[in-house]
């Protein structure tokens, strides 16, 4: 029997795959547990539709990261940084005080996870931070920072 994956089913297919299995597996399990539905003409044609609109926004998600890595490309985020006597730095900047300043300075908001330090920022100067935004999108965000109190 041909049966529609609602969900991923370990050893058996991910969600939207058509799989053959057994009859009594799929009452018994498959359809009980609403991990699949029986493929029939309508339920297949229903997939395909689903896969299309998927991909179509997959496509405008992929292009609005795009566009915003290209804006972000002028972006130079200014941030301060506790120092001592000599130019010593106390601490580090971290990705939560990069999103604050980005958000507070240019009113977009990155999440914090998406920032890609390699290490810390522990000096002043202007730095180079990668933002990850998709999967196939990676922008680089110009962050300055300066002496602060």
């Amino acid at each position: 029997m041909k049966v529609i994956l609602l969900q991923d089913v370990k050893a058996l297919g991910k969600k939207g795959e058509v799989v053959e299995v057994s009859e009594g597996y799929a009452r018994n399990m498959l359809f009980k547990k609403k991990l699949g539905i029986e493929a029939t003409n309508a339920a297949l044609n229903d997939l395909k539709l689903q896969n299309k609109h998927d991909e179509k926004v997959a496509q405008e998600n992929l292009e609005a990261a795009q566009a915003f890595a290209k804006e972000m490309e002028d972006w130079k985020v200014e941030t301060t940084i506790k120092t001592g006597e000599g130019g010593r730095t106390f601490g580090s900047v971290s990705t939560k005080e990069i999103a604050e300043a980005t958000k507070k300075q240019f009113g977009k908001e990155i999440d914090k996870k998406k920032i890609v330090l390699e290490d810390p920022i522990r000096g002043l100067g202007t730095y180079e931070v990668k933002v990850k935004l998709h999967p196939q999108v990676t922008a680089t965000l110009r962050v300055h920072v300066s002496e602060g109190k």
